[in-house]
């Protein structure tokens, strides 16, 4: 029987506004553990909280990059389930009225647009992390024992739920790919998987090729990867097609998976909404998000729409790698300065790959000339072209001899000095023209043109 995997995402972004969600506790990552912690965000009896209106408004920007509807109303819910990272008893979040509703996302494709239902994007506080020592990779799972730091208790967090639309770990891999660029392209996370600032849970099932119903899922959590994930992934839908195939049943759990051992691990049972009492928070007033539209600010052009606009240039492949690794603003200043676009994208992914261009007209010059230039010129005229007030003028006057009369003598004496490497070149030894041509750059203190020097000798050992 052929399976189809059925995946869903509930994707964690955590916001980096100045303060807490509910408190004036600072935002941020690298503090002693435990040192930004507040009587609020610790869940102290009698404390009240009090919501960052940044983080609504930045949580509205990013639904509408999402293509969400903005709710006319919005309210916070406790969501009560007891867990040692979770001071209070209960995270405060949203649940049937959050602040984005509805929604699709674009990734485009080489044959077209894979297009995401975006179920909601609501906001709520982070719970602590919790550090587990001992054990299988810092998991739960056999851990000797757990500490907790509640700095990250508190913290803004903004919780993506799509459709189960996506079919593939490759179709999971692109989507958050394309999505955490949006994320950081509206400067409200840095949507660091290594720092947890995002984070995937990934929600899995199997069905037959052809039906169209939904079986029961396992939840994946705490991948801290694309690429983990997408094995997770794969090993669930493995996993979930050979308890059919052989007659079991599949039952709703949470897994961890351990990429080493490529296996998944029984977490706990997987929690439904009753099971976790969701109730209007008292100490709040609902939202209305709708009033911050009028003065929302205009978003940037989208990765997806700069990956079209980019792959009639330069292809599709070509136009995805350059959005996604940030380097197609590069990309354009050098376009804008006259270079060629796929030279242009060339040399903005290769050589000067983590570059940020200070003076694109005068690179330019540099990349027009390059074949002219010794490569070690060339690079380091790229890497110099970073610092303001670059001058491609220094680099340019270090230009090859490409003046075939010039070389003659040098090529020549080299080609005398040498009659046992002659011989054994016209024996058949071709691999020694790299000697020769060494030996010419080294008599010219590296400044002839290497592709002219090979052929010139080449010419007069084969005549």
């Amino acid at each position: 029987m052929t399976w189809q995997a059925v995946i869903g995402l509930e994707i964690h972004v955590q916001l980096k506004t100045r303060t807490k969600m509910f408190c004036r506790c600072a935002n941020g990552f690298g503090a002693a553990p435990n040192a930004t912690t507040c009587p609020i965000c610790l869940g102290h009896p009698g404390s009240l909280p009090v919501p960052n209106r940044t983080a609504v408004e930045w949580t509205v920007d990013l639904g509408r990059a999402l293509g969400c509807e903005i709710a006319e109303r919005a309210v916070f819910h406790r969501k009560s389930y007891f867990y040692p990272d979770l001071a209070k008893g209960y995270q405060i979040s949203q649940y049937d009225e959050p602040l984005c509703i509805g929604g699709a996302f674009a990734v485009p494709g080489d044959g077209g647009d894979l297009e995401i239902g975006i179920v909601r994007a609501h906001l709520e506080e982070d719970a602590a992390k919790t550090v587990h020592v001992g054990g299988a990779g810092g998991r739960i799972v056999g851990a000797g024992r757990s500490l907790v730091d509640y700095n990250r208790g508190g913290v803004p967090l903004v919780e993506i739920v799509t459709q189960p639309d996506l079919r593939s770990s490759d179709d999971v891999k692109r989507f958050l790919q394309l999505l955490r660029q949006t994320v950081v392209e509206l400067g409200v996370s840095d949507a660091e998987m290594e720092k947890g600032t995002m984070r995937v849970d990934a929600n899995v099932s199997v069905r037959a090729e052809g039906e169209s119903d939904y079986r029961t899922r396992w939840e994946l959590k705490n991948m801290n990867s694309f690429t983990f994930l997408g094995r997770g992934i794969d090993a669930a839908v493995r996993e979930q097609a050979a308890l059919y195939e052989s007659g079991q049943a599949v039952v709703q759990e949470t897994y961890d998976y351990d990429a080493g051992s490529d296996t998944l691990t029984p977490h706990r049972s997987k929690e439904e909404a009753d099971d976790y009492r969701y109730f209007p928070e008292p100490d709040l007033v609902p939202i209305l998000p709708s009033e911050f539209l009028d003065a929302a600010r205009e978003l940037p052009e989208s990765p997806a729409m700069r990956i079209r606009r980019l792959e009639l240039a330069v292809g599709f492949a070509t136009a995805w790698e350059l959005v996604t690794t940030e380097r197609d603003a590069e990309h354009d200043k050098l376009v804008a300065a006259g270079v060629e676009v796929r030279t242009a994208a060339n040399v903005v992914r290769n050589e000067a790959a983590g570059v940020t261009i200070a003076e694109p007209s005068e690179l330019a010059r540099v990349i027009e000339a390059r074949e002219r230039l010794p490569r070690e010129v060339y690079l380091s005229a790229v890497e110099a072209s970073a610092e303001a007030g670059f001058s491609a003028d220094e680099f340019l006057a270090k230009e090859q001899v490409s003046d075939e009369g010039s070389l003659e003598p040098v090529v020549d004496a080299v080609l005398a000095a040498h009659p046992d490497q002659v011989a054994a070149f016209r024996g058949g030894k071709e691999g020694l023209l790299g000697f020769f041509v060494g030996q010419v750059m080294k008599e010219t203190g590296g400044s002839a043109n290497p592709k002219l020097v090979g052929d010139m000798i080449r010419q007069r050992l084969m005549s």
